[in-house]
């Protein structure tokens, strides 16, 4: 099995920047895909950016491409979400996903195993 805690979120202007922070624990080498998912208050959950370790290669949503950056640490088993020009469209609860699934899916929640508690991020006008 693998954990995941999210940390980082926390209440920011419009403009500002955060970054989220996923920590993994247990069976690490089994992940073959993370990504950023976000639930905004009455929507459901959204993709926003993923991370293949496999290709190394990045898969971002059209709302925050150019303004998110995911990125990922293999010595600390962690994966990261730089977010800048925050907007208050943002304001959501961030959820880290770790999939074992060697498909090149990433867009959906279906393509992952596990996830993190989230973490609330407020962007305010």
């Amino acid at each position: 099995q693998v954990q995941l805690v999210e940390s980082g979120g926390g209440l920011v202007q419009a403009g500002d920047s955060l970054r989220l922070s996923c920590a993994a624990s247990g069976r690490t080498l089994s992940i073959y895909k993370m990504g950023w998912f976000r639930q905004g208050p009455g929507k459901g959950r959204e993709f926003v950016a993923a991370i293949n370790y496999g290709g190394a290669s990045t898969h971002y949503a059209d709302s925050v491409k150019g303004r998110f950056t995911v990125s990922r640490d293999n010595a600390k088993n962690s994966v990261y979400l730089q977010m800048n020009v925050l907007k208050p469209e943002d304001t959501a609860v961030y959820y880290c996903a770790a999939s074992f699934d060697s498909s090149t899916l990433y867009y959906t929640t279906t393509a992952y195993n596990y996830w993190g508690q989230g973490t609330q991020v407020t962007v305010s006008s």
